[in-house]
């Protein structure tokens, strides 16, 4: 059994269209790939606006893409809008004029689900990736608006950063200084370096990364028709991808488009991005590069194919999210040890009280999240620790979170250490947030509460937590020989709150009597 599926990217430069045949006995394979140049990014990040002359360019081509789904016989779509719609200002009534002139809706995603596509993208590469990151490795995704730089060792996500250093961005920044091409690599180098500073102060130390991903639409293209001498196409050293930025800055623009088969147009973009690589090789101590040459297309097929369990993962992308909550922990001082504790308490809670919340395994994995963020607003102020927690969260990419979910995580931190704020007084941090999302958010920080006050000491007195629910009633049985009177004490007074949520009385019993 197979399915036609389409995927479709509005990006700062391109329309991208791929139609994939499905199966669970193939896997993904594509029919097709259809791309119309549109620059959109140099237009919105200059004014926030898209013309009308470009807003009719856009809902012809994607009539045209719906004509080709038809002929393919497509059964489901999958349109996602990047930084290019992100920036626009009126992005509501674009998006609506969209579906109401093609019939496609177009989805706008925030950065960290574009960059998490654009990484799910390579798992369709799994042999080449999984052995690449058992080494210490980076990914850099390059787009026309920012870049992104996620570092990986021994198979764990480290950190992953966001600067707005975009191929259409510096080419505006270029042109606006109207320097000749031979002055690129030293312009480009000065504008990044200091940001590239800065990541590597505060986020590598001593590490290098042998290895480098490339993700983008500009200089991909390129390696992925050459290679170094004894790898494969797409794996190029660092050395011979200097003589090839070289090669760029000495050769004209129309040459290098004929030798290379790519467009006139390309040729300039593909060089700026090729400095950029180069710049964090440069930071990284990079040796080996390699441009896989997915599209953040192949990361929505690989995402719906996963999701309708036709693929099964090879790798744990969930880890990564978690990965990246430690880190941002550890930056700011969080106790790994209580985070641990925590979730020994709350997911079982979770787990347990599934008919009374409703929720799903993405719910348990945000509440997983927020016991590893639980403090890190202590790095700011004991004293206003949720509001620091909350801030902090909002502020900090999480790779594979839309920016709701991070919402959600950031105001279940901050209630477990403030007073609930309801959703009719219209509080500033529901801004952007359903109903749906905040009874989540109330669902969570019950259960959070709960498992806090369990281990309001920080003395970790239980050695295992068992919950059952019998009538109105959630019993937590902890295995203890110590006193554990302040945390029956405490649960008393947070227990009112989680009777308020879900409708029983939190009530605890100790196994073993000390």
């Amino acid at each position: 059994m197979s399915e036609t599926f389409a995927a479709v990217h509005v990006g700062s430069y391109e329309l991208t269209m791929k139609i994939f045949e499905i199966s669970k006995k193939n896997g993904l394979k594509c029919l097709d790939h259809i791309r119309h140049r549109i620059d959109l990014g140099s237009e919105t990040y200059a004014t926030g606006t898209i013309t009308s002359q470009h807003m009719l360019e856009l809902t012809r081509v994607l009539k045209e893409f719906s004509e080709i789904m038809k002929s393919y016989g497509v059964g489901s779509v999958r349109a996602y809008g990047t930084s290019a719609l992100r920036e626009t200002h009126n992005i509501n009534i674009v998006a609506a004029q969209i579906e109401q002139r093609t019939g496609i809706k177009v989805e706008i995603i925030s950065n960290s689900e574009q960059r998490f596509l654009d990484y799910k993208s390579i798992a369709l590469q799994s042999a080449k990736f999984t052995e690449l990151i058992e080494e210490p490795t980076a990914i850099v995704d390059i787009g026309g608006g920012s870049i992104q730089v996620s570092l990986f060792d021994n198979d764990k996500l480290v950190t992953t950063q966001n600067m707005k250093l975009g191929v259409l961005r510096l080419r505006q920044t270029l042109e606006h200084l109207a320097e000749g091409k031979d002055r690129y690599h030293e312009l480009i180098a000065e504008l990044v370096d200091s940001q590239l500073r800065v990541l590597s102060k505060f986020y590598l130390g001593d590490r290098t990364y042998k290895n480098l991903v490339i993700i983008d639409d500009y200089m991909s293209p390129v390696l992925q028709k050459i290679s170094s001498p004894g790898f494969e196409k797409g794996f190029i050293t660092s050395k011979d991808f200097d003589k090839l930025l070289d090669r760029f800055s000495k050769t004209s623009n129309d040459y290098i488009a004929k030798e290379l088969s790519i467009s006139n147009e390309y040729v300039l973009l593909a060089y700026i991005s090729g400095i950029l690589v180069k710049r964090i090789a440069l930071t990284l101590q990079s040796q080996l590069l390699w441009a896989p040459g997915v599209t953040l297309c192949d990361g929505i097929a690989y995402e719906y194919a996963e999701n309708k369990k036709y693929i099964t993962p090879t790798h744990d992308f969930e880890a990564d999210i978690l990965a990246c909550g430690m880190s941002i922990a550890k930056r700011y001082g969080g106790s790994k040890s209580r985070a641990r504790t925590l979730e020994s308490i709350a997911l079982p809670i979770f787990d347990k009280t599934k008919k009374l919340h409703g929720l799903g395994h993405r719910e348990r994995l945000l509440l997983e999240l927020s016991t590893i963020l639980h403090d890190c607003g202590k790095y700011i102020s004991l004293m206003n620790m949720g509001f620091c927690c909350y801030n902090i969260i909002m502020s900090t990419e999480i790779i594979g979170l839309s920016h709701r979910e991070r919402s959600i995580v950031a105001n279940v931190v901050r209630f477990n250490h403030e007073d609930f704020l309801y959703f009719d007084d219209s509080p500033d941090c529901y801004k952007g947030l359903t109903k749906t999302d905040y009874l989540t958010i109330a669902k969570l920080t019950a259960i959070l509460r709960v498992a806090n006050a369990l281990d309001r000491t920080h003395n970790h007195k239980f050695k295992d937590v068992a919950v059952t629910v019998k009538d109105d009633e959630v019993q937590i049985l902890l295995d203890t020989t110590s006193d554990i009177t302040i945390e029956k004490g405490l649960v008393g007074n947070r227990a009112a709150f989680f009777e308020e949520i879900f409708g029983v009385r939190p009530v605890i019993r100790q196994k073993r009597q000390f």
